[in-house]
């Protein structure tokens, strides 16, 4: 799952398409950028990881759910949300897999639930993957031996997408609609929407139904349209 040579840091001149990016099993791919870059060289590291637990930590809109995904499919792991863990079914659910990836660390429900999986991975010899918006360290919720013992696993964070990396997944999301669309109109975009993943692929959806339906190609009014959409939306 390794990189292709050219990185974010080169700047061509325009926005760039060809980005270092991994097949997501199945899902959209991953683009590797600066503020991902240090949590995908632990998921390539994979299995060989200190310890039974790692943390990918960062803002709604990071990536670290898609992330969290692409490496439950290598590992062959089921993904669980943590609000539906609860100690007394553990066993059962877990069965004989020797991978977990659990998404949305702050919704549990029983935080003990956190304690048992990592000395149940730690005594079958299997990994398990968080996804959560702080690090262990910064947690408030559940009982302090429980965070004691998260906080050895390592944590690695994920930042917010910057304009390069946000403008390279709405060139994607064009591209894989095959719909043309002018750099002009990706920097309208990049200036005025909010910085996450999620509101790239809205915005790409709605001007899709837009150019469907006027049976014209992606153009400045449309995306002015799609945003003032998006935004009633937000705040309906």
């Amino acid at each position: 799952m390794s990189a292709r040579a050219m990185t974010l840091s080169e700047k061509p001149a325009q926005l760039p398409l060809l980005l270092p990016h991994r097949p997501a099993q199945g899902r959209a791919d991953f683009l590797v950028a600066p503020c991902n870059e240090d949590a995908v060289v632990w998921i390539d590291r994979w299995p060989d990881w200190p310890g039974p637990a790692l943390v990918l930590h960062g803002p709604a809109g990071s990536g670290k759910t898609h992330l969290l995904h692409v490496w439950a499919e290598a590992a062959r792991a089921p993904v669980w949300a943590a609000h539906s863990l609860h100690v007394a079914d553990l066993d059962q659910r877990l069965s004989d897999h020797t991978a977990l990836a659990i998404d949305e660390a702050e919704s549990v429900a029983d935080p003990d639930a956190f304690f048992h999986l990592f000395n149940m991975m730690r005594d079958r010899g299997g990994t398990m993957l968080l996804a959560a918006r702080a690090a262990p360290a910064r947690w408030s919720f559940g009982r302090a031996d429980m965070r004691s013992r998260m906080m050895t696993a390592p944590a690695v964070a994920l930042g917010a997408p910057d304009d390069d990396l946000l403008g390279a997944v709405l060139h994607k999301l064009f591209a894989d609609r095959q719909l043309p669309v002018g750099i002009e109109v990706v920097r309208y975009i990049l200036s005025r929407m909010p910085r996450t993943f999620e509101a790239a692929g809205q915005i790409v959806e709605t001007i899709d139904r837009l150019a469907l339906a006027e049976r014209r190609p992606p153009t400045l009014p449309l995306a002015r349209r799609a945003l003032s959409d998006f935004c009633e939306e937000g705040e309906a």
